[in-house]
């Protein structure tokens, strides 16, 4: 009798368990491994744990759009993973002016030296193969930002230079500093090296990551 018992009395409270696991399982929203299936708040938190910076220690900039950035970083991981090993571990600071071959055409960096130049003589860019990584070694600069779809083409896109030049009405205006960095996808009409304050000597490094 008491066998008999324990087992009438186990199979509902079994029963009951498996339910509410059940249903647990069911009201938990679970995040897709596409992250062009994220909502934003999941491409938000994604972002905003910097697990994807490494090494780095410098701050992504907050114009950074953080769902384009988890499309493109997952769908080329090493690309990327590579481009912010080069920013956190190489001595920025003496490397010398021109190209540096990270992964082939796949990734490299450039490593510009100019004076930062009034608003009027700067212009809107954009590039279609490459995402820019833009990040000031010295120096201060302002850069212009505003969606591709604003703009008015000035020059027309250039294939063997991967670059075109826009006119367009202002757009937002953000500060580069050698605490933080940019990235610059192909919607992205940028329009860098603009001063501050007054025109003074800026070092600069832009990684080229390739989109396809």
């Amino acid at each position: 009798m008491s066998h008999t018992s324990g087992n009438q009395v186990a199979k509902p409270v079994l029963f009951f368990a498996f339910l509410l696991f059940t249903m647990t399982n069911c009201s938990t929203p679970k995040t897709s491994q596409d992250p062009a299936q994220w909502t934003d708040e999941q491409a938000d938190e994604w972002f905003n744990k910097k697990e994807w910076l490494g090494e780095t220690r410098l701050q992504p900039d907050a114009s950074i759009d953080k769902k384009d950035f988890a499309v493109r970083y997952h769908a080329h991981r090493d690309r990327w993973d590579k481009a912010f090993a080069f920013l956190g571990r190489t001595d920025l600071d003496t490397l010398k002016v021109g190209t540096h071959e990270i992964d082939g055409k796949n990734v490299y960096a450039i490593i510009q030296e100019y004076n930062s130049k009034n608003p009027e003589d700067a212009q809107y860019e954009s590039h279609r193969h490459y995402t820019d990584i833009q990040h000031i070694i010295s120096g201060t600069e302002a850069i212009g930002l505003t969606d591709l779809s604003k703009t008015s083409v000035k020059t027309p896109y250039d294939e063997e230079k991967d670059i075109a030049f826009y006119t367009a009405p202002d757009g937002s205006r953000h500060i580069a500093t050698p605490a933080n960095f940019f990235i610059f996808f192909p919607d992205d009409a940028h329009m860098p090296g603009m001063k501050v304050d007054q025109n003074i000597p800026v070092r600069k490094v832009v990684i080229k990551v390739k989109n396809d």
